[in-house]
């Protein structure tokens, strides 16, 4: 099967992005098909089959929230071994669905992932938290009786104390109510992707990584404005100038009502990225 291009590849991204209940695991796979030149339409619908098939695995109806937790941590974190390490966060493989469905290892918001998709499947109550720093899986009412897991960990249960210790040694500050908020699809999409775009920054090599991790994150229906300057100023760095001049001077019209001295500031770096060119 030919391999996408980048226009029909964006185009179903933006689409899946855009349904009324987005697929949390389509717009992953989707997200590896940017950076994976060997993934293409049959591998992404390998990975959901994979994803069912784990999930077939799954006891009907184990019980209530601590059962759901127990019976994912048996089947994904004993059985099949999936869980993370110090290492896995060196590796771009690590944010990429369809290598950590491979490989049993991931990051803690793509090992939750799974968690989350395989047990959806199979019917429980599940959803995803982004704790600060760190992502792990709820089971139950948010709201009401639930239990933590951290799926990087191989499923461990987490009590409130556990959580506010990863919160603290993450960010230095307590927990808070709001931080077990559950998150949806598309704030875990957005959170993958700034990941990506954190391993790219720290390897100035891969500003082709970076690049197509903001070119993803801007066609999410809502995403930070200032992704866009990040983008053009990135486009300078590749020696793309009069497009990121150009860029920088659209963002710029966008931040001059309410910050003219910053808009003057990116005026001036258009203006630099122009003279680039003489």
């Amino acid at each position: 099967m030919p391999r996408m291009n980048d226009v029909s590849r964006r185009r179903w991204f933006a689409d899946a992005a855009r349904e009324e209940r987005p697929d949390l695991a389509l717009l992953c796979l989707l997200v590896g098909m940017e950076a994976d030149p060997g993934l293409d339409e049959s591998g992404i619908d390998e990975a959901q089959i994979e994803l069912d098939r784990l999930a077939g695995q799954l006891p009907f109806s184990p019980g209530g929230p601590e059962d759901w937790a127990a019976a994912l941590a048996r089947l994904l974190g004993e059985r099949h071994g999936f869980r993370g390490g110090p290492a896995d966060y060196r590796r771009l493989e690590s944010s990429l669905l369809h290598q950590v469905l491979r490989r049993r290892r991931g990051l803690p918001i793509l090992l939750s992932v799974v968690w989350m998709e395989v047990a959806r499947r199979a019917g429980a109550p599940v959803y995803g938290v982004g704790l600060p720093g760190h992502f792990v899986v709820g089971f139950g009412d948010p709201y009401g009786g639930h239990v933590l897991a951290d799926p990087f960990d191989g499923g461990q249960p987490l009590s409130a104390e556990d959580a506010a210790t990863l919160v603290s040694g993450a960010t230095g500050t307590p927990l808070s109510p709001s931080m077990l908020t559950p998150a949806g699809p598309l704030d875990i999409v957005l959170r993958i992707l700034n990941n990506i775009r954190a391993w790219a920054s720290a390897r100035p090599e891969r500003t082709d990584v970076r690049l197509w991790a903001l070119e993803l994150s801007l066609l999410l229906p809502s995403h930070p404005a200032e992704l866009r300057y990040e983008r053009a100023k990135l486009l300078v760095e590749r020696g793309e100038f009069l497009t990121g001049a150009r860029e920088l001077e659209e963002y710029a019209e966008v931040v001059a009502a309410v910050e003219p001295d910053a808009a003057e500031t990116i005026r001036r770096q258009a203006r630099a990225a122009r003279a680039m060119l003489n």
